[in-house]
């Protein structure tokens, strides 16, 4: 027996850089801790049918990404007395909104747990190490340095005697910092991308928010170049360096086209697969802010790091099979009754397909320097 599932998750504080939260509900017979899921439902996508559940079980509302994250099995006793086995396949739903009512809220909690608490909560052995991947203990709490020659050493993965001598040259640069900076404005921009495409009420909000994201990201990349120009010795190449940031900036910049060309055209209303893709953004930004805090320690991290840039370019190949889908049902919608209308709609495609193209390069940029350095 299949079924469907999602991992709500949150990201804390008003400028959502906090921690990165997980929601588990309870059953309504046991009151075990589990993940909103259920049957796929007949005419419905699957990560779509998943998202529904989420709002009828949890009351939560945000963007579900259409490439899966695993799956886990458990045992159900029906009510004939016989104990089947359940596979259920589990999507991410980066939470955008909590809902006061909904569905089944007399008949379930819901509680926000921390990666860890949440993985301790549910009884499921497979669903315990499908949390614990989803947020690998790299996750947003890089390490700072702390200015001792060990610390230098451990932190990069090179030898005492070289560590001592980096301690003789000048400053590094905090190039990680502003990479994860970077990549906090990224999530931010891609929530508020995603919030935007659901349309209803408060989209000019989003949009502002959207092209204030871009703003930070563009003075984040400057103090990157400037600090490239200013600093004698580079944790990594220069070109590499400025490589990642400019894929990074890349793509909160088409955030911000695709904004511009909704309020430019006045796009009020859109199509599932543009949600689709947005979805699949907000979780490749997610990785990406997972990815960057492991360079720190590119050595140790190496297979982390390519367990995550393989993941982002599936994401990419899925996120073409979602943009072709909707350009032909778009053509038939459209493309002959109202040309204007499918040249819009084909231009928003084509800046959502664009974003998910460049964390593609972002993933490539990453793979590049391990295999440089790790």
């Amino acid at each position: 027996m299949r079924q469907i599932a999602v991992l709500p998750y949150r990201f804390g504080g008003p400028a959502q850089d906090g921690p990165t939260e997980i929601l588990l509900i309870t059953s309504r017979e046991t009151k075990r801790w589990v993940v909103p899921k259920g049957n796929p439902l007949t005419g419905m996508e699957r990560h779509a049918a998943a998202a529904v559940e989420a709002e009828e079980e949890a009351g939560v509302i945000g963007a579900v990404c259409p490439t899966s994250i695993g799956s886990y099995e458990y045992r159900k006793r029906r009510a004939n007395g016989a104990s089947i086995m359940y596979n259920v396949e589990v999507f991410p739903l980066a939470v955008t909104r909590e809902l006061s009512d909904w569905k089944e809220m007399d008949e379930r909690e819901r509680q926000w747990f921390s990666f860890d608490d949440a993985a301790a909560a549910v009884d499921e052995p497979d669903l315990q190490a499908l949390i614990r991947s989803f947020g690998d203990t790299g996750f947003r709490t890089a390490a700072r340095t702390s200015g001792v020659v060990q610390n230098v050493a451990q932190k990069t993965g090179v030898s005492w005697m070289f560590a001592w001598f980096q301690r003789l040259l000048p400053r590094q640069g905090n190039f990680f910092e502003l990479f994860e900076s970077h990549a906090a404005t990224l999530v931010a921009g891609a929530n508020a991308l995603s919030r935007l495409l659901q349309g209803g009420e408060g989209m000019a909000d989003h949009i502002q928010e959207i092209v204030e994201r871009e703003h930070d990201a563009d003075a984040i990349t400057r103090e990157v170049l400037q600090t490239v120009r200013r600093t004698f010795l580079t944790p990594f190449d220069r070109s590499a360096i400025t490589d990642l940031i400019a894929s990074m900036d890349d793509a909160i910049d088409e955030m911000q086209k695709t904004a511009g060309a909704i309020d430019l055209y006045d796009v009020t209303e859109f199509e599932p697969e543009m949600r689709d893709i947005a979805g699949i953004i907000v979780d490749a930004a997610r990785l990406t802010s997972e990815a960057l805090p492991l360079l720190r320690q590119i050595g140790a991290n190496g297979p982390r790091l390519h367990e995550l840039t393989e993941r982002l370019v599936r994401m990419e190949g899925h996120a073409d099979e979602i943009h072709a889908a909707g350009l032909k049902r778009l053509f038939q919608e459209h493309g002959e009754a109202n040309t204007i209308q499918f040249i819009i709609r084909r231009e928003l495609y084509s800046h959502l397909e664009r974003v998910v193209d460049r964390f593609e390069d972002v993933a490539n940029e990453i793979d590049g320097l391990v295999i440089d350095h790790a």
